[in-house]
């Protein structure tokens, strides 16, 4: 009896020491609630981004084209594209600003004809006011612009890992993730490679009659959220980048009241 009783105490206190060893490494890996709340803190900031990210790579609104308003016509003809598809519009010219020179703005009501392009599906070109898109361009636009979400959602899984786990060692990665897609970086470079769609559209005039119409062409919304965005996730990326950084370079540049009064 006596043996059976010190196994039974011996293994009780092995399960014991086994359970407090769990609490301990479970408690390593809690966050405090002020650090917390900071992870937190830089994900609502990087949501912000998020949101504006997939609101300007979702949306048409990434450029204007305007045709110039003819004499003794009551229309005339706009257009606006984003990454995906463009719409070509008919406008009343009485509906048009009176000191406006062109066509638009393309939020005018009118008559509207909205198809995505054919090069994503075909390989086509698009054919806009007898000028042709250069499809390589417009494909690596939207490309980069796609890798540069799929990076953003890496991110924020990070994070959230991060906040459900206890694995600091994530943030590290979810920062990188963030500045990377800036969408921050990625989305930075598809907006400069549209700009160059944009400039190579209007230079490529198509020699077939009719003669192509003068155009101008003006930036709208989308793209503005597309450079709010960036901005917002490379902020939220140096934000984790910061509460990655090891604590005693600040502690030495903000000493503690009580060093100071000592």
């Amino acid at each position: 009896m006596m043996m059976w009783s010190n196994f039974f105490m011996q293994e009780e206190d092995r399960r014991r020491r086994e359970a407090a060893s769990r609490r301990r490494a479970q408690g390593q890996h809690q966050l405090t609630p002020e650090r917390e709340g900071k992870i937190k803190l830089g994900l609502l900031l990087s949501a912000v981004g998020a949101t504006l990210a997939v609101l300007a790579v979702g949306t048409e609104f990434w450029v204007e084209l305007n045709t110039y308003k003819t004499n003794g016509s009551a229309i005339c003809e706009a257009a606006h594209m984003g990454l995906w598809k463009m719409c070509t519009k008919r406008l009343w010219q009485s509906d048009v600003p009176a000191g406006r020179d062109t066509c638009g703005p393309a939020e005018l009501p009118g008559e509207a004809n909205c198809t995505y392009f054919k090069f994503f599906t075909t390989g086509e070109n698009a054919r806009i006011f007898q000028r042709t898109t250069k499809k390589e361009v417009n494909l690596a636009a939207a490309v980069i612009a796609v890798l540069g979400l799929a990076v953003m959602a890496l991110g924020c899984l990070c994070v959230i890992m991060v906040l459900s786990k206890g694995a600091e060692f994530l943030l590290r990665v979810g920062a990188v993730c963030f500045g990377l897609s800036g969408e921050g970086l990625l989305l930075l470079v598809s907006l400069e490679v549209f700009r160059h769609s944009v400039q190579a559209l209007v230079r490529r005039v198509s020699p077939e009659p009719p003669p192509a119409p003068a155009l101008t062409y003006e930036y709208s919304w989308s793209l503005g959220c597309g450079v709010g965005a960036s901005l917002v996730l490379l902020l939220g990326g140096g934000c984790f980048l910061l509460l990655t950084l090891p604590p005693w370079p600040w502690g030495s540049l903000c000493p503690k009241q009580g060093h100071r009064a000592a």
